[in-house]
C-alpha cells in the first residue's frame, strides 16, 4: 500500500521523544499536532509541529496526563491517530480505550495487551502459562510481612519485594536479611500507592548483579511477530537505565533462547506493535521480568544495528499495515551504544538538579547520533524527568564504538546544570566496561568511588571544542602563526564555576563529607529540591543516626531519599507525606 497511512498525528508527550516521532509521521506524509503545558511554551516539540495547542499548567496531572484535555484538542485539531510516545499514556489502557472509543486510531498495541502486561502479576501468570521462564517467586499478592516471610523461606534471600502496578524501580525494596522484611513491605506499599494508585506487592528472588537484558519485538495486526534484537540495560542507578548497547555480549545459547521466548510471550497476548521483553540474565539461564508495552528510551540501539525505524512500523501497523520486514530479512551490523544525559548529580547519588542550559553543543561525526529537544536556555523544569539528551553512537565493532562514544563525550558541551557527561566519560575507560562483564550491581558503586574532577576555580573546556573566551578564563594567543590557548587558574570568577561538562571524575582518595543525599541547614533537614515527599519514617521522639534515611522526595520522576546531617532525636516534622515543598523547606528538626 502506498500513501499517507494518517492525515494527520498528535503526539501526547513531549521533549525528544515528541520530535523523534514526529520526524517519522512527517516521512511517511502525515502532519503533526505538538501539545504542549506553560512551562513547555517555548519547547522545541512545539516549533517543530506542524500544529501546537496548549494543554494547562506545567503539572503533569493538568497538562500531560489530563485525558479530558488531550482528547477535546485532538478532536478539535482534527486528528485521526494518537501516539503516545513513553511515560505518560503510554502504556494506559482505560486512555486507550478511550481514543479508540471517539473514532481515533491508537498508534500503540490494543488495549488487553497493555492490561495482561502492565500489571506485573498477572504479567508473569501469563509467562508462565506461555512457557516462558520467570524469576523464582510467586504469582500472587502477599498481604503482609508474614506473607513476606512465609515467601522468603520457600525463595531465600534476598528477596525482592515489588509493586505489582508499575516498574522502574518504584515500589521495589530488597530485603536482605528476615529483619529487613517488615521494614521492606510497608515501604514497597506505601511507595507502590503513592505512584501507581495500586498498594498490591508481590515478591520474587532477588539475583545478585544479573545482566539486564531486553528484547526489541515488533508485531503487527495480521499475526506476524518478530525481533529486532536484544540490547544489554544493566548499567542503572536507582534500578534506572543510564547506558544501554546492542547487541548484547551474552552466550549464544541465552541469546537464541531469549529471543524464541520473547517472540514467544508477544505472541501470547496477540501483540500489535513495538513493544519490548525484559529479561535478567544470570550465567547461562535467563528469565521474564516484565514486558513494556510501547516504545522505549533506548530503541535507538535496536534501530542503530538493524536499520529499522521502529517508530515508522509502529505508526504503519497501527493504520494496519503489515510490517515492512519479515524476520529473515534483519541483518544486524557492528555495535550501538546509548548514554542518556540527564541533569542530574551523581556525586549526590544521582539527585535531580533541574535548572537552565547556559550552554549547549552537540557532539558530531560519523557515526554520532543525538536525539534532544535542548538548546541554549533550555529550562529542565522540576515537573518532569531529568533528561537533557540521548547522545548514540555506532561503529563496526564494540571496541571502535566505546572510542567513538568517549569522543562523542569529550565534544558534548552543557554548562548551567550539573549533568551526568562526567561520569558516562569515566565509564569508557572503567575495566567491566570495556569488557562488557558489568551488571545492574556495577554503576552506583563505581558512581560513588568518584568525585568531580577538580577545576581550581577555572571552567574547563572540553579538548578542541571551544573558542570561546567571553567568560575571561581563557586567553587565545597567536606566536609565531600558531594558535595557543592559555588559561588563567588565578583570576577571580564572577560567579560560581560549574566542573567541566565531559571532564571526567577522579577516584575518591579516602572519606568524610556528607553522605549523598544529606541536606542541612543547623539542626533542620532541609528539602535540597521541588519535590512531593513520600515517606517521612522518622517521627517526634525518634533517634537516628547520622546517614538514616529521614525523609524520601519524589523529583523528576525518581525517589530521592534525603538522609539525616547528624546523630539525635528528631524534635518536631515539619511536612506530611503528600506535600509538595520547594527547595530548602524545612522537612523535620533533629537536637
Amino acid at each position: 500500500m502506498s500513501g499517507a497511512p494518517f492525515r494527520k498525528i498528535l503526539v501526547a508527550n513531549r521533549g525528544e521523544i515528541a520530535i523523534r516521532v514526529m520526524r517519522s509521521a512527517k516521512e511517511l506524509g502525515c502532519a503533526t499536532v505538538a501539545v504542549y503545558s506553560d512551562a513547555d511554551r517555548d519547547a522545541l516539540h512545539v516549533r517543530y509541529a506542524d500544529e501546537a495547542f496548549l494543554l494547562g499548567p506545567a503539572a503533569p496531572s493538568q497538562s500531560y496526563l489530563n485525558a479530558d484535555r488531550l482528547l477535546e484538542v485532538a478532536q478539535r485539531a482534527g486528528v485521526d491517530a494518537i501516539h503516545p510516545g513513553y511515560g505518560f499514556f503510554a502504556e494506559n489502557a482505560p486512555f486507550a480505550r478511550r481514543v479508540i472509543d471517539t473514532g481515533i486510531t491508537w498508534i500503540g498495541p490494543h488495549p488487553e495487551a497493555i492490561d495482561a502486561m502492565g500489571d506485573k502479576i498477572r504479567a508473569r501468570q501469563a509467562m508462565v502459562a506461555a512457557g516462558v521462564p520467570v524469576v523464582p517467586g510467586g504469582t500472587d499478592a502477599i498481604g503482609d510481612a508474614d506473607a513476606a516471610r512465609v515467601a522468603a523461606e520457600k525463595y531465600g534471600l534476598p528477596l525482592a519485594l515489588k509493586a505489582s502496578g508499575g516498574g522502574g524501580g518504584k515500589g521495589l525494596k530488597v530485603a536482605r536479611s528476615v529483619d529487613e522484611l517488615a521494614a521492606a513491605f510497608s515501604t514497597a506499599q506505601r511507595e507502590a500507592t503513592a505512584y501507581f494508585g495500586n498498594p498490591t506487592i508481590y515478591v520474587e528472588r532477588y539475583l545478585e548483579n544479573p545482566k539486564h537484558i531486553e528484547l526489541q519485538v515488533l508485531a503487527d495486526k495480521h499475526g506476524n511477530v518478530m525481533h529486532v534484537g536484544e540490547r544489554d540495560c544493566s548499567l542503572q542507578r536507582r534500578h534506572q537505565k543510564l547506558w544501554e548497547e546492542a547487541p548484547a555480549l551474552i552466550p549464544e545459547n541465552v541469546r537464541e533462547g531469549l529471543r524464541a521466548a520473547g517472540v514467544q510471550a508477544a505472541r501470547a497476548i496477540r501483540y500489535d506493535s513495538a513493544g519490548t521483553i525484559e529479561c535478567l540474565v544470570s550465567g547461562d539461564a535467563f528469565y521474564f521480568l516484565e514486558m513494556n508495552t510501547r516504545i522505549q528510551v533506548e530503541h535507538t540501539v535496536s534501530e542503530e544495528i538493524s536499520g529499522i525505524d521502529l517508530v515508522r512500523e509502529q505508526i504503519l501497523v497501527a493504520a494496519g499495515r503489515p510490517l515492512s520486514v519479515a524476520q529473515a530479512d534483519i541483518t544486524f551490523r557492528g555495535h550501538a551504544i546509548e548514554v542518556r544525559v540527564n541533569a542530574e548529580d551523581p556525586a549526590q547519588g544521582f539527585r535531580p538538579a533541574p535548572g537552565t542550559v547556559a550552554r549547549y553543543k552537540e557532539p558530531g561525526g560519523f557515526g554520532v547520533r543525538v536525539d534532544s529537544a535542548a538548546f541554549p536556555g533550555f529550562t529542565i523544569t522540576p515537573d518532569y524527568d531529568s533528561m537533557i539528551a540521548k547522545l548514540i553512537v555506532r561503529g563496526r565493532t564494540r571496541e571502535e564504538t566505546l572510542a567513538r562514544l568517549a569522543r562523542a563525550i569529550d565534544e558534548y558541551v552543557i554548562e548551567g546544570v550539573p549533568t551526568t557527561l562526567p561520569l558516562l566519560r569515566a565509564l569508557c575507560d572503567f575495566a567491566p566496561v570495556r569488557d562488557a562483564s558489568y551488571g545492574t550491581a556495577t554503576l552506583e558503586p563505581f558512581a560513588a568511588s568518584l568525585v568531580p574532577a577538580a577545576s581550581n576555580g577555572a571552567r574547563a573546556e572540553p579538548a578542541g571544542c571551544s573558542e570561546s573566551s567571553a567568560d575571561g578564563e581563557t586567553l587565545r594567543v597567536e606566536v609565531n602563526g600558531k594558535l595557543f590557548r592559555v588559561r588563567f587558574v588565578d583570576l577571580p570568577l564572577a560567579g560560581a564555576a560549574l566542573a567541566p561538562a565531559a571532564a571526567k571524575p577522579v577516584p575518591k582518595k579516602g572519606g568524610g563529607g556528607r553522605k549523598p543525599g544529606a541536606a542541612a541547614a543547623g539542626n533542620d533537614v532541609i528539602a535540597p529540591m521541588h519535590g512531593v515527599v513520600v515517606e517521612i519514617p522518622a517521627a517526634p521522639g525518634a533517634s537516628v543516626s547520622e546517614g538514616d534515611v529521614v525523609a524520601v522526595i519524589e523529583a523528576m520522576k525518581m525517589m530521592n531519599e534525603i538522609r539525616a546531617h547528624k546523630s539525635g532525636t528528631v524534635e518536631a516534622v515539619h511536612v506530611a507525606a503528600g506535600t509538595t515543598v520547594e527547595a530548602r523547606t524545612p522537612l523535620l528538626t533533629i537536637a
